[in-house]
This record gives structure tokens, C-alpha cells and sequence, in this order.
């Protein structure tokens, strides 16, 4: 497993999911850094199930099928953006790391 893209890609489906549940600037940010963190972590690893709670919990009208199709376009984008990796993907990947059971 790709690490660093699964941890791009957590972010950028989180990013997305924070729109569609009405959250923008820091809350969008929190929220999309929080399923990056939880890349690595094996009970949180699970971004299709926390959205899905996520999304029925506010009443966001989404299909399995649609959240899939985002997560497939971000995987996709992730691996895209890997020469363009910035400073906090970089510390995400270390955060991820550093929460995988020892």
C-alpha cells in the first residue's frame, strides 16, 4: 500500500465530504485531517463507513455509489499530486505513522 497516497486520498475525500456536510475553512480542514490521521489507524480506517455515518447523521443525501466514485477519482488524484506534495501531507504521513500500533 502506497502510504502517502492513501493518506492524499483520505484527504482529499474528507476535504469533499466537509463541503457536502456544510463545514468550510478550519472545520473543513479539521475534518479532512482528522480521516487523513486516520489512515493507519485500524479502527478508524474505515473513511466509506465514517461518511456514510457522517452523512446520514446530517442528513446528506448521498449514495454508496456516489462516495465510491468520489474516493476512486481522489485515489486517482492522489497519485497525480505526488511531485506537488506539500508540507502538511508530508506531517500527515508522519501523524499516520505514528499512531500504527507498535
Amino acid at each position: 500500500m502506497d502510504t502517502w497516497r492513501m493518506v492524499r486520498r483520505n484527504k482529499l475525500v474528507g476535504m469533499w465530504a466537509a463541503q457536502k456536510l456544510g463545514l468550510f475553512g478550519e472545520s473543513a480542514t479539521a475534518y479532512s485531517n482528522d480521516l487523513a490521521r486516520g489512515t493507519l489507524d485500524v479502527k478508524r480506517n474505515d473513511v466509506l463507513a465514517i461518511i456514510r455515518r457522517d452523512f446520514d447523521a446530517a442528513g446528506v443525501v448521498q449514495s454508496r455509489e456516489q462516495i465510491l466514485s468520489v474516493m476512486t477519482q481522489s485515489w486517482l488524484d492522489a497519485g497525480r499530486k505526488t511531485d506537488s506534495a506539500d508540507a502538511s501531507d508530508a506531517a500527515l504521513v508522519q501523524i499516520a505513522r505514528n499512531l500504527q500500533p507498535r
